[in-house]
């Protein structure tokens, strides 16, 4: 076996257990040698994201297959398999997870005082276990990885979060969990009626009846719609994100949410077409009240993080109405919107959390002519807060448009509410910018401010390329990621509505 064919065996296996295992590494050396810990953190979160990077290059495009697979027996008297791969769905998100990981070390290197060994495993550990998500071949598997990264998470918000952490971490477990049960009864139907096989492209091929399907689609919903979250199961999100610390609100935002709209995509799609076009409507509507009821919430927020949490919620209903369109506008550009919503509010919250470690407040009242001392932050939010407002030549552009004119094929009047994101999104994003940055300096606190170091000027930066090349040069993401949305979309049953 040539060294590039063993890469192709283990790849998955390696970015999933690499940052697991350094977490551990971690772990055990926090007590013994804790001047390790931040070095062996950046270690263990580099390696990772340079092990991602092959994945890219050497992803065959224009085929819809598996790749990078890696299938061994797991439980075999249950007939589950350790079973990896990846697609063009797949592939993005996995490269998404492993950059925000590594900017998340970056950004807790200094900012992070106690348990620092804890801290930094915990996300290590996540970053793996999500990774895995989105890797699972085997159904079983993608429950075991979606439920176990739950934990580092519940910890990061509980340990590290602000004074009422202890509501948020409840209330944030309690949610995704039992939406979770619900989903693993719909597995185990799944898995009975596949002839005991947790193997999700065997689910692909199921008879099962009309109502069985929306029974399904229903149990599937709750534990995605929960993730993603929609409206009216959104409101742990705002919670979760005003107390977790910087880095968990980080992938809270740029990581988490995506696993919700991914399981739609892997899962309900595929497996329920009919019961997905069944109750399209139903979901494009909710996708809907998000995208205009949520935006105007944001609006009256006086959080930052609480605002941009809000906006996340709006932003990502243009990932499920896209998905539900049934045309390959809406599946690309909820695609697109998924990596561009992963890097843009990634930055937001990096870029509050910039300003929480110099003032401790994240109330926009206490804020007030940031650039009068603070010009080269200034100038890269602004980018950020342009790419979340939907500016052209933005990556929060591309994907929004895509699903605005996929939505156009279906329905005008879908089109026309889901534009009113460009006013909405607009008019909370540019508020909050103005009454942070611009102005007179009217407070000692900020007059004392001092401009971003450069290590937060690095990882700023690295996240202002990425919104740029993605909103200039959105032509590699959408050549990878072609062959597995249109093989999705013209599977029997999927493809009822056509795909143009």
């Amino acid at each position: 076996m040539t060294v590039m064919a063993a890469y192709d065996h283990l790849a998955l296996s390696l970015v999933i257990w690499i940052p697991v295992a350094a977490g551990f590494v971690i772990l055990f050396a926090g007590g013994r040698w804790p001047v390790l810990v931040r070095p062996l953190a950046a270690l263990g979160s580099t390696a990772t994201f340079l092990l991602t990077l092959p994945l890219w290059t050497e992803f065959r495009r224009g085929t819809a297959a598996m790749q990078f697979t890696d299938i061994r027996p797991w439980i075999p008297a249950f007939h589950i398999d350790y079973a990896l791969g990846i697609d063009g769905i797949s592939l993005p998100l996995v490269l998404l997870t492993s950059l925000i990981g590594l900017i998340v070390v970056i950004a807790g290197w200094s900012g992070v005082k106690e348990r620092v060994a804890e801290y930094f495993a915990a996300f290590l550990i996540m970053e793996g276990l999500m990774i895995g998500v989105f890797c699972a071949l085997d159904a079983m598997l993608f429950y075991v990885f979606w439920e176990a990264m739950l934990i580092p998470m519940f910890l990061i918000i509980g340990i590290w979060g602000g004074p009422n952490r202890v509501y948020a971490t409840i209330k944030f477990f309690l949610y995704t969990f039992l939406g979770s049960v619900l989903m693993l009864v719909a597995l185990l139907y799944l898995y009975r009626q596949a002839g005991d096989s947790f193997r999700i492209t065997a689910l692909y091929h199921l008879p099962l009846s009309e109502p069985a399907q929306i029974w399904i689609f229903l149990a599937f919903l709750i534990a995605f719609a929960v993730k993603v979250p929609m409206w009216p199961v959104h409101t742990w999100l705002p919670d979760a994100h005003v107390e977790a610390p910087t880095g968990g609100s980080v992938v809270l935002a740029a990581i988490m949410l995506k696993m919700g709209t991914y399981g739609f995509l892997r899962f309900s799609l595929p497996i329920v077409p009919l019961a997905s076009h069944e109750l399209a409507g139903m979901m494009i509507a909710l996708s809907l009240v998000a995208i205009v009821y949520i935006g105007l919430v944001a609006l009256v927020q006086e959080d930052m993080k609480k605002l941009i949490a809000y906006s996340s919620i709006s932003h990502m209903g243009f990932v499920t109405m896209g998905i539900f369109l049934f045309n390959s506008l809406g599946a690309n550009g909820a695609m697109v919107q998924m990596i561009s919503h992963g890097f843009v509010s990634a930055a937001l919250f990096l870029c509050v959390g910039v300003l929480y470690d110099r003032l401790h407040s994240r109330q926009i009242r206490d804020y007030g002519g940031v650039a009068n001392r603070m010009p080269v932050f200034a100038a890269l939010m602004m980018l950020f807060a342009m790419a979340n407002s939907g500016l052209p030549g933005t990556s929060g552009f591309v994907g929004e448009f895509m699903v605005i004119l996929g939505s156009f094929k279906v329905n005008i009047w879908y089109s026309a509410l889901a534009a009113t994101t460009l006013l909405s999104g607009a008019a909370y994003t540019l508020w909050l910018y103005k009454r942070v940055i611009f102005g007179p300096v009217t407070k000692a606190t900020i007059d004392s401010l001092q401009d971003v170091s450069g290590r937060e000027t690095a990882f700023l930066t690295l996240l202002a390329a990425a919104v740029l090349l993605l909103g200039v040069w959105p032509q590699p993401l959408l050549h990878v990621m072609h062959a597995s949305v249109h093989h999705l979309l013209a599977r029997p049953g999927v493809a009822l509505a056509g795909t143009p």
